[in-house]
C-alpha cells in the first residue's frame, strides 16, 4: 500500500539507476528513457561532470539565506545575462514559482511607474504554465481549474494561432503577453517565427510586455540556448527551470532592467531559491552547454531525429498524423489516442510521455547519440507495425 495521495496515475515501474540516455528498473530491465524527467535531465542521467560540481559544493556549503550574498548565484546570473537579452535573474525552484514570479514581476512593473491597472496577463487558452493555483487559471484550462474555484482573476485568454482574437483582448488593463515559445503540455506546438516577431511589434506598439515561458523549451531543447533566439526576438520576461538544473531543482526569471526596476527588496521572496548547491549545479550544466559545439551538435542530431520520424510518417500515414517540434522537444502525433502507443513502447523498453491532442512526447537529453536515435525510432516502428 501507498501512502502517497493519488494526484499522480503512476505507471507500475520504478528505477534503481540511471546512465546516459537510459534508466534501470528495479527488476533489472533497461530502458531507452526518453522523457528525461520530462525535458529535465538535460545532460542525461548520472552525468559525471554533474556529480563532481554536486560532491564538490556539498563538502562547502549547501544552503544559506538569501539575507547573503551567494557568490555560486553572482556568477549563475552572469553567465545568463552575458548570453542573453536579459539584464538580471532572481532565482526560484521550479517552473511553476518561475512563471508565478514572472507575473508579478510584470504587474509590479507597471504598479512601480503608477499605472496598478495595468495588472491583467493576456495568454493562450489551454497553455501550460504550472500547477500553483494562479497558474492554472493562467493557463485558461477547464480540466486544470476543475474544482479548484474561486477563480483567480487577472487573466484574459485567445485561442492558439487566432490573431484577430488575440488582439481584441488587449485592454487598457492588459500588463503582458505570456506564451510558451514552444507549446509543451499543449501538444508540442512551436509559435511561428514571423509571429513572434509580431508579438514584439505588438507589445511595443501597446507598451506592455512579452514574456516568454521557456521552462520546457529553453536551457539548449530547441538547438539553440533559449527557443526564442530562432526568431531573432527580445523578450522583456522570461521564466525558466527544468533543463538549467540537469535534473537538481532549479527556477528562475530572467529579466529586463527596466521590469527589474519594479522588484524591490521585500517584493518577491524564495528559501530555497538560489541556493549555492543548486546554483553550482546549474553552473555545471552551463559549462557543458556553452562548450563550443554542443549546441551545433543538438541541431544535427535533432534533425536527423526529425527526419527519421518523418520517413516513419510517410510509412505509417493512417496512424502517425503529424511530427511537431523543434530540436529535442518532439511530439509525435496520432490520429487515434496515445495511451495504448505509450504503453505498447514501454513494453518494447521505449519511455515517453503524453501531451495534448494525442501527441506523443519525445524529450531525450541533449547528449543523445545517433545509436539510441535509431533503437527508438525501431521500436516506434515495430508499435506501428503491430
Amino acid at each position: 500500500m501507498s501512502f502517497l495521495v493519488k494526484n499522480y496515475n503512476r505507471r507500475k515501474i520504478s528505477f534503481k539507476k540511471g546512465k546516459g540516455s537510459y534508466l534501470y528498473s528495479t527488476n533489472g530491465k533497461k530502458y531507452l528513457d526518453f522523457v528525461q524527467g520530462i525535458a529535465v535531465n538535460s545532460l542525461g542521467h548520472s552525468n559525471p561532470y554533474l556529480i563532481k560540481a554536486i560532491n564538490k559544493q556539498v563538502k562547502k556549503v549547501w544552503h544559506v539565506s538569501n539575507s547573503f550574498i551567494i557568490p555560486e548565484g553572482e556568477k549563475l546570473a552572469k553567465r545568463l545575462t552575458n548570453k542573453t537579452f536579459a539584464d538580471y535573474v532572481m532565482f526560484q525552484n521550479s517552473g511553476a514559482e518561475a512563471t508565478e514570479a514572472a507575473i508579478k514581476a510584470a504587474r509590479r512593473y507597471f504598479y512601480s511607474i503608477g499605472k496598478p491597472q495595468k495588472n491583467r496577463i493576456l495568454c493562450i487558452k489551454n497553455s501550460f504554465h504550472g500547477r500553483t493555483i494562479a497558474a492554472i487559471f493562467a493557463s485558461g484550462s477547464k480540466k486544470m481549474t476543475e474544482g479548484f474555484y474561486p477563480k483567480v482573476d487577472g487573466f484574459d485568454h485567445f485561442e492558439f494561432g487566432d490573431h484577430k482574437s488575440l488582439k481584441k483582448s488587449i485592454t487598457k488593463k492588459t500588463a503582458a503577453i505570456m506564451i510558451e515559445t514552444i507549446m509543451g503540455e499543449g501538444g508540442i506546438k512551436v509559435i511561428p517565427d514571423w509571429c513572434l516577431r509580431d508579438l514584439r511589434k505588438l507589445c511595443n506598439k501597446k507598451k506592455i510586455l512579452l514574456i516568454l515561458d521557456e521552462v520546457q523549451c529553453g536551457i539548449g531543447r530547441s538547438g539553440k540556448f533559449f527557443a526564442y533566439e530562432h526568431a531573432n526576438v527580445k523578450p522583456d520576461i522570461v521564466p525558466i527551470a527544468k533543463g538549467i538544473g540537469g535534473g537538481f531543482p532549479i527556477g528562475a526569471v530572467l529579466m529586463t532592467k527596466k521590469v527589474a526596476s519594479g522588484m524591490t527588496p521585500g517584493t518577491h521572496g524564495s528559501t530555497f531559491g538560489g541556493n549555492p548547491l543548486a546554483m553550482s549545479v546549474g553552473n555545471a550544466v552551463l559549462d557543458v552547454i556553452f562548450k563550443k559545439g554542443f549546441l551545433k551538435k543538438v541541431q544535427q542530431i535533432s534533425k536527423y531525429f526529425h527526419s527519421e520520424l518523418e520517413k516513419l510518417r510517410i510509412k505509417h500515414p493512417h496512424i502517425i498524423k503529424e511530427i511537431r517540434g523543434l530540436g529535442l522537444l518532439i511530439g509525435v502525433q496520432l490520429f487515434s489516442d496515445q495511451t495504448n502507443f505509450i504503453k505498447r513502447l514501454m513494453d518494447k523498453k521505449l519511455l515517453t510521455i503524453r501531451a495534448s491532442e494525442n501527441v506523443i512526447r519525445l524529450l531525450p537529453p541533449l547528449t543523445v547519440n545517433k545509436k539510441e536515435i535509431d533503437l527508438a525510432i525501431k521500436i516506434i516502428n515495430e508499435v506501428c507495425e503491430e
